[in-house]
């Protein structure tokens, strides 16, 4: 076994045991430390043969022409710096346990990121998902329960699919969320929100034998009671988009996406929006004011006499340049 490999094992542990990481950051981080150790293996045997002092072979053009391989293979922008920060982060690991003198992947940089407007839903399209007929057994409920949950308090699906019973208030109309790096936070949640969930609760409360108010049972469950995963939340609301008519692809993230960007148009401060979403950054935050930006400039398009008069005017300009 290289020292590179029992290193990679050191740092699994380290982050399993010691690192407050969430299970898909470390997940992600040893499949990009792994790829690295690949790539090495493949153009730098030598770097990886079994001696002790293989680590210390490592140093920052390898990492360079590793990022390189990836954008040959055109690879996202941040996927790249994922694995730029995984790469940072796995050698500080060994700097400060004395395997390493220097970081290597420190002078790295990574791509700067594509910027781009997040999808979201209008309000019109938001209303046509919250108005769709349902059953009003367990499963119908639990389903619309999560879409207003959803929309309500912008919370993140792993987010939603963590939540127990006893993370909510009622009466505050508050819920307990575990966020990334299971940071917690409390954030609002509206009253249409909470009537779907108590509405759900009250319908599976007597098949689970479950009862809710302190409780640290999951709030969302399979028919057999058990959690759901983020991947079957992700395919409930696949399929209520296909039945309320939408013809476009919706993430939980875009439903995350809606509610920030209405907050914004209806003039929500900016880092009080921060705060309900669990932004470590208010720079985060910040790409949904691109958003209200467009949309405002949309309304004066419409409703401004002088931008009218300017579009009007460009019009007959461009009519009388055509050939005839």
């Amino acid at each position: 076994m290289s020292s590179l490999e029992q290193a990679i094992k050191k740092f699994k542990f380290h982050m399993e045991m010691e690192r407050n990481l969430t299970p898909n950051t470390r997940k992600n981080y040893l499949v990009d430390i792994t790829q690295f150790q690949e790539f090495l293996a493949e153009n730098y045997p030598s770097s990886v043969r079994p001696e002790p002092d293989s680590l210390t072979q490592i140093d920052h053009m390898m990492i360079r022409a590793f990022l390189g391989s990836l954008h040959r293979k055109k690879r996202k922008k941040v996927t790249i710096s994922r694995k730029v920060t995984a790469l940072k982060t796995f050698f500080n690991y060994l700097l400060r346990e004395g395997i390493v003198k220097i970081n290597p992947a420190e002078t790295v940089q990574a791509p700067k990121a594509e910027k781009h407007i997040p999808a979201f839903l209008s309000i019109d399209e938001m209303l046509a998902l919250l108005k769709m007929k349902i059953n009003p057994d367990e499963t119908g409920l639990r389903d619309m329960a999560i879409i207003e949950l959803f929309y309500s308090s912008g919370i993140r699906l792993s987010e939603l699919a963590g939540l127990n019973i006893g993370d909510i208030d009622f009466s505050q109309g508050l819920i307990k969320v575990r966020g990334k790096g299971m940071k917690e936070r409390v954030v609002p949640v509206g009253d249409p929100a909470l009537v779907a969930v108590r509405a759900y609760l009250e319908c599976r409360k007597d098949a689970f034998k479950y009862e809710y108010g302190g409780s640290r049972y999951p709030v969302f469950v399979s028919r057999k009671g058990t959690r759901l995963s983020t991947r079957t939340v992700a395919r409930i609301l696949d399929r209520l988009v296909l039945m309320s008519g939408l013809n476009r692809k919706i993430s939980p993230h875009v439903l995350r996406h809606t509610f920030a960007t209405h907050m914004m148009e209806a003039g929500a401060d900016l880092r009080a929006i921060q705060e309900l979403l669990g932004h470590e950054s208010l720079s985060t935050t910040q790409k949904y004011t691109s958003v209200s930006v467009g949309r405002l400039l949309e309304i004066y398009d419409k409703a401004h006499p002088k931008a009218k008069k300017m579009k009007s005017e460009e019009g007959r300009k461009e009519e009388a340049t055509e050939p005839v």
